[in-house]
Order: C-alpha cells, then sequence, then structure tokens
C-alpha cells in the first residue's frame, strides 16, 4: 500500500471514529438533521438539533455550520426597536411546566444575546459584580411563544401580559410584561456546537415531549409595548416546517 493511500485511509478512520465518539447534536441518534446553506450566515445555519435527558436534567444541544455563538446583534443605544438573536428549542411542553399559566402557547428553551438591555436580573453573566449590565453574553430563558398578527402575517411573538393581568409566572420571572423566565443555566459552546442544560422539577413527565431547533432574530418594540417582542426573522428551522418531529429519550 502507498504511504499517500494509507494516511488517506488512516485519516477517514480517524473521522469516522470521532464522529462516532462525538457528543454533538449532529452525533446523536435521532438528532433532526438539516442540510447545509451556503446562503445563510454559518454560524446560525442549523445542521442538527437534540435533546435528551439524564433523569430531569434534559439537555437541549444544536450542532451548526459555522462557530456558534460567534455572531450577536449591533447595539442601537436604545431599548425600542433593538434586536435579539437567539437559538432556539420550541417543544410540547405546557408552559405550566416551569412555571407559566398553563394552555399559553409554545414552550420553548432559548439561548439570547442582545446588547440593549439585560434580562437577567438575579445573574452576573460577564462576572464584573454589576448583574445589570450583560445581556451581550449568551444566557438562557424560557419562552412563551403564540401567533401575534400584530407582529406580521403568520408571525409569532413572545406571549405579552396584558396590563392588569397576573397569570402565574416562574419564581425566576425578570419582571418583563412578557411571558418570559430567566432561569439561569448557561448556554455551552464548543466550536460549532451550542447546548443548555435544562432543570426540571421531578413531577413533569419528559419522556417522549417533542422538539424541533430553530435560528432566530426578534425585536423590540420601538414604542415598547404589546406587542413587546416579535420574531421578525427565521434563519433556520431544523425540521424545515416547525413540526417537532424529534423525541426526548
Amino acid at each position: 500500500m502507498k504511504l499517500s493511500t494509507l494516511t488517506s485511509t488512516l485519516a477517514l478512520l480517524i473521522g469516522s471514529t470521532a464522529l462516532a465518539d462525538g457528543n454533538h447534536a449532529i452525533h446523536q441518534d435521532g438528532a433532526i438533521i438539516s442540510s447545509a446553506d451556503a446562503s445563510k450566515v454559518a454560524d446560525f445555519d442549523i445542521l442538527a438539533a437534540h435533546a435528551h435527558r439524564n433523569g430531569n436534567t434534559v439537555t437541549f444541544h444544536m450542532t451548526t455550520n459555522g462557530s456558534a455563538g460567534a455572531s450577536v446583534p449591533a447595539a442601537t443605544g436604545e431599548v425600542g426597536g433593538s434586536d435579539v438573536w437567539s437559538y432556539v428549542w420550541p417543544t410540547s411542553l405546557d408552559p405550566s411546566a416551569v412555571g407559566f399559566e398553563g394552555g399559553t402557547g409554545i414552550l420553548a428553551m432559548a439561548a439570547t444575546s442582545h446588547p440593549d438591555f439585560d434580562d437577567t436580573p438575579l445573574f452576573d453573566e460577564n462576572g464584573d459584580g454589576d448583574p445589570a449590565n450583560d445581556g451581550i453574553e449568551w444566557h438562557s430563558h424560557w419562552v412563551v411563544l403564540t401567533p401575534t398578527e400584530a407582529c406580521g402575517p403568520d408571525a409569532l411573538a413572545v406571549r405579552d401580559i396584558p396590563e392588569g393581568s397576573t397569570p402565574k409566572l416562574p419564581a425566576t420571572w425578570p419582571g418583563f410584561p412578557i411571558f418570559l423566565d430567566s432561569p439561569g443555566f448557561t448556554p455551552l459552546f464548543d466550536g460549532p456546537e451550542i447546548s443548555v442544560n435544562a432543570g426540571f422539577a421531578s413531577d413533569v413527565e419528559l419522556d417522549g415531549v417533542a422538539y424541533d431547533g430553530v435560528t432566530s432574530a426578534l425585536r423590540v418594540n420601538a414604542n415598547i409595548h404589546a406587542p413587546l417582542l416579535c420574531v421578525t426573522d427565521v434563519f433556520d428551522v431544523a425540521s424545515g416546517d416547525l413540526s417537532l418531529p424529534g423525541k426526548i429519550h
């Protein structure tokens, strides 16, 4: 065997072993696989989305075609009209599973970055002693999404809380008048991979929960009133049609 042929064969074997032993979403049985698309921004171009459980902890993860988390929105200097970029895992879980009023929309785990405001008042993501200045750092949220025509035809928004209403909310709700929770689960990055480990109460049934993977942009209403936070651009959907084909096991 020629040296060049041997080298190529070894490289192929090593690559195959790394793929088999990998722990990224794209390596997992049952992952939602999505084709690469050179027209998309690479770090929001989904190659695979996956979620699995270990007891009451679910790992949501996503493999991208670039370096996950590398791009963040440009600061505008104002909260109204500012952008939020996100990696999102919509689920079939009822919002009551994490402390929201039940039956109110699509519960999703999201990792977000937004330099113009901070919505995690209990946490200091950048470790500088000030918990109110680190919105640009990637952080996690539970959100409840609902169809909202005011955001555009067939558009989604984070569900608003009308003035005077008192829906059930999680203990770590950050005070914004929307169905948004800031649970403090730290997004982790490993090259093309982003993952979030989310804990649940012991009485939440997790086996068989459906999920999908989405990368998207949201925007705060310029007037900062309902709808407060609209989905304005969907970069990619792992399933292609938001059918939630994945199952947590």
